[in-house]
């Protein structure tokens, strides 16, 4: 399972990333169990893409029609992830302008980029008042990209961090996007103007994680 963190934190250290980081050990580890058996289980690839560095490139994208080096790289390494982790700080009540940006640079670049893949939302906040975001406007947008959003969302507010309850939304939200990566109906759709058509319904990727017994 490859795995490709997006992380639009801006300060260093960043608690944005660091709930990214959370969340890509524990759908490792999520991913990870079913073949602990295995002689040699392959470890998940999870790289981290920080928006941050990106910025000018990402700007300079709308006004150049066309992505430079490592805004390309940037790219080709969320179209060819199994599976998403995006993570944004709340700014306005909302996901920040460099986040946006980012995915729709993408979608002008590869309009198909995130259609059928799985993506976990998260966020940073200064306060739990704004956990809304996740349902009002990450899930919205990454719906619109056609993308397949796992149920479960993560906020951490600035009291959260060292609380249990964090720790048990990760957990629960990475086993969510495990499941997702690891059926063979996760595969990207064959660019063309058809593709939107064979992406699998989420009703029916909702159905692998419910319990059969």
């Amino acid at each position: 399972m490859k795995l490709v963190v997006v992380s639009a934190g801006l300060s260093v250290p960043s608690s944005t990333r660091l709930l990214g980081d959370r969340l890509a050990a524990a759908a490792a580890a999520a991913a990870a169990a079913p073949a602990a058996t295995a002689p040699d289980p392959a470890p998940a690839e999870v790289p981290v893409i920080e928006l941050r560095d990106l910025a000018v490139e990402i700007a300079h994208t709308f006004t150049h029609g066309f992505p430079g080096r490592a805004l390309a790289g940037a790219f080709d390494a969320v179209a060819g992830a199994d599976g998403l982790i995006v993570v944004t700080p709340v700014f306005s009540a909302s996901y920040s302008g460099l986040f946006k940006s980012f995915f729709d640079a993408l979608s002008v670049t590869d309009e198909g980029a995130l259609a059928g893949k799985p993506v976990l939302i998260a966020a940073t906040g200064g306060t739990a008042r704004h956990s809304l975001v996740l349902d009002h406007a990450l899930r919205p947008l990454f719906s619109h990209l056609k993308a397949v959003v796992v149920p479960t969302g993560v906020y951490a507010a600035s009291e959260d961090w060292g609380a249990g309850g964090l720790d048990g939304r990760i957990g629960r939200a990475a086993g969510e996007l495990a499941a997702l990566t690891a059926g063979p109906s996760t595969a990207r759709p064959a660019p063309g103007r058809d593709s939107f058509r064979e992406v699998v319904p989420f009703e029916e990727r909702l159905a692998a994680l419910r319990p059969t017994g």
